[in-house]
């Protein structure tokens, strides 16, 4: 068992067992989404945050029957008493634990973060892949972004609660900031669908606070800790930050624009010369990157975006599409007449950057 950090509230927080454990060194009010000891409690004595894969680049594997007896073998395995303790589970990797903290005079709150979403990030509201009954469980995919937040000061039940509503906030702002895509929908994703949170209180701190909604300042420390350390642990675990975003493929990624699908689309058509695979291949990944690119297909996107959550209408944003798809490659025209737009646009995008890739000849 390894110590990587001590906080403020004198709390241990190691790395044993493919997971990172916190052992309470004095009283807390807890309030965790795990289905081990979930709720609201002041009895938990420990949290955890589990590494379920079997393997490296493998799946998970459940030690029991149900999730929660397999939570508690996994706690008494961490040398925890199930009945007091709380713990969630991931395909994440611990190494890649990232851990902010934020201030403000006394205040202290503390935030440990692992996380990936680039194969189950998916958007609220999109199409479900289970249905529960007979208390069956789905095991964990490989992709979730676990939360445990340390508020250095006491809280009741219900601001306990009131910070669970601003800690789903700074997740879903911090990949909104990345403009990362669902898997199961063409939306922004907003989490995953395994996401797990645990956020805990000093019952014994001589200092009180009222309020964590964004009008307060331990509401701001949070939200501020919380997206910071998302966004370090999706670059830990993936990559995905900033910098690789700036992707014409990873942005368009949820519309199903991929390497692949733009060679089947210029293949597809009639030219007077074709490119050898490789060939292709090398011009499309000189041009991804392109800010200028990157920029038009962004626009384009939040266009399509836009008339899905009914903010503009049809005909306004096949307009402005079709300004944007002149700015990429000229010829490429939308028809003014078509059933399915956001169908329509998206093809003529591939088409637009084929026709790029084609006059960009620099192999």
């Amino acid at each position: 068992m390894m110590l990587i950090e001590t906080l403020n509230t004198g709390d241990k927080v190691y790395l044993y067992n493919k997971s990172i454990v916190i052992k309470f060194s004095g009283k807390r009010g807890v309030l965790s989404t795990s289905i081990l000891n979930g709720g609201y409690s002041e009895e938990i004595t420990a949290v955890f945050n589990h590494d379920a894969k079997t393997a490296p680049g493998m799946g998970c594997k459940l030690k029991a029957p149900t999730y929660k007896e397999h939570m508690e073998i996994i706690s008494e395995e961490l040398g925890l008493n199930h009945r007091f303790t709380t713990g969630i589970g991931t395909a994440a990797d611990m190494k890649n634990i990232s851990i902010v903290k934020k201030s403000y005079k006394n205040l202290v709150v503390t935030a440990l973060v692992t996380g990936g979403i680039e194969t189950n990030g998916g958007r609220v509201g999109d199409p479900a892949s289970y249905i529960e009954e007979d208390s069956k469980i789905e095991i964990l995919k490989p992709g979730t972004i676990n939360i445990i937040v340390m508020i250095d000061g006491q809280i009741d039940s219900g601001v306990l609660t009131r910070s669970l509503v601003t800690i789903t906030e700074a997740k879903t702002a911090a990949i909104q900031e990345l403009l990362a895509g669902s898997n199961y929908s063409t939306g922004l994703a907003t989490g995953s669908g395994t996401d797990g949170t645990i956020v805990y209180c000093n019952l014994e701190s001589d200092r009180t606070y009222s309020n964590a909604g964004k009008h307060s300042k331990l509401g701001e420390l949070i939200g501020i800790s919380v997206k910071e350390a998302v966004k370090k642990a999706l670059d830990l675990q993936s990559g995905l930050n900033e910098d690789n975003q700036k992707s014409i493929l990873r942005r368009t990624k949820r519309y199903g624009i991929n390497s692949e699908t733009l060679w089947e689309n210029y293949t597809s058509r009639e030219r007077k010369k074709i490119l050898h695979k490789l060939d292709y291949m090398n011009i499309l990944f000189k041009i991804e990157k392109n800010e200028n690119l990157v920029s038009y297909v962004s626009l384009i996107l939040h266009l399509l975006d836009q008339y899905e959550w009914k903010l503009l209408s049809k005909d306004i944003v096949a307009i402005q599409c079709q300004e944007v798809l002149d700015k990429i490659f000229l010829e490429t025209k939308v028809e003014e007449n078509f059933d399915n737009l956001v169908e329509t646009i998206i093809e003529k995008l591939k088409a637009s950057i084929n026709g790029l890739i084609e006059v960009s000849e620099v192999v």
